[in-house]
């Protein structure tokens, strides 16, 4: 199956390939795309022979399991922490509503993991020159030593831009 990027249809693709081309730690690395959990050995097959040394858990928005069933993430967590120890470097795309939560696993401990909170923010080309964003926390002074506040123009910048376009370079498998 094609991925058709004109509407944004990934169905039935599990696995595809291609550079990170998003700015991270991991950028420009051979990347193996993980849709959703997946069984270990079947991840292993496709790691096999091949050059990969990066895998992004959770493609085309996939991580998404019950904030209130612990037991919907042990797969995510078995998965994740098993390449993690393997010393891939492993990111995952967080949607927002699972940060609160998302330490209890402690994929952050590790060197090799980037954690990718994804933050929709629509319609940013609308937002005037003195938008900002707040880094805030669940309530005051309850979990953060303080808040953090960015100029949107200034995050916006180029160097860390990925146009659309790039994602149309991976290769399903």
């Amino acid at each position: 199956m094609k991925r058709d990027y004109s509407t944004g249809e990934t169905q039935d693709v599990i696995f595809f390939v291609g550079k990170e081309v998003e700015h991270t730690p991991a950028f420009g690395m051979p990347t193996l795309f993980v849709v959703g959990s997946q069984p270990i050995d079947l991840i292993k097959k496709k790691l096999s022979n091949s050059n990969i040394e990066h895998i992004f858990f959770g493609a085309n928005h996939s991580f998404n399991p019950s904030l209130g069933d612990f037991d919907s993430w042990d797969p995510w967590n078995q998965m994740i922490l098993y390449f993690l120890d393997k010393g891939y470097f492993c990111s995952l795309d967080i949607p927002i509503s699972h940060v609160e939560v998302f330490h209890e696993y402690g994929f952050c401990g590790y060197n090799n993991f980037i954690p990718q909170i994804r933050i929709p923010l629509p319609y940013v080309g609308l937002w005037n020159y003195n938008t900002m964003i707040k880094i805030d926390d669940k309530g005051f002074n309850s979990t953060n030593p303080g808040i953090w506040t960015h100029s949107l123009h200034s995050l916006m910048n180029r160097d860390n831009f990925t146009n659309w376009t790039q994602y149309k370079k991976d290769e399903i498998i």
